[in-house]
């Protein structure tokens, strides 16, 4: 089965001439524009940056409201919270490389 899909897709790929003597079907490249993918990189480096600011951020905030609720003598689901957070800092630090991963 999967060697009659190779041979499908290669078939379908190929570059057929025009039945009426015209061009080729055109083939793309898949290469971006340097100028393109420099605005890019630094947008997402950016967008990297701010996600890491409101991890910590995130962590400090949850850690002073577990100290405040410990104070008073109030019981909290501060650790479900704190597990959210964390959860989200993993989920941008790693961002980059599961999308990497599952495109290339």
């Amino acid at each position: 089965m999967s060697a009659m899909l190779h041979e499908a897709s290669q078939y379908l790929a190929a570059v057929v001439p025009a039945p009426s003597g015209g061009a080729n079907v055109p083939q793309p490249t898949s290469g971006a524009p340097d100028a393109l993918t420099k605005k890019v990189n630094v947008v997402l480096g950016i967008l990297a940056w701010a996600g890491t600011a409101a991890g910590v951020c995130g962590v400090l905030v949850t850690g002073a409201m577990m100290a405040i609720s410990v104070k008073r003598g109030e019981s909290s689901e501060h650790m479900s919270r704190l597990g959210m957070v964390l959860g989200g800092c993993v989920l941008v630090a790693t961002a980059g490389p599961l999308v990497q991963f599952v495109f290339n």
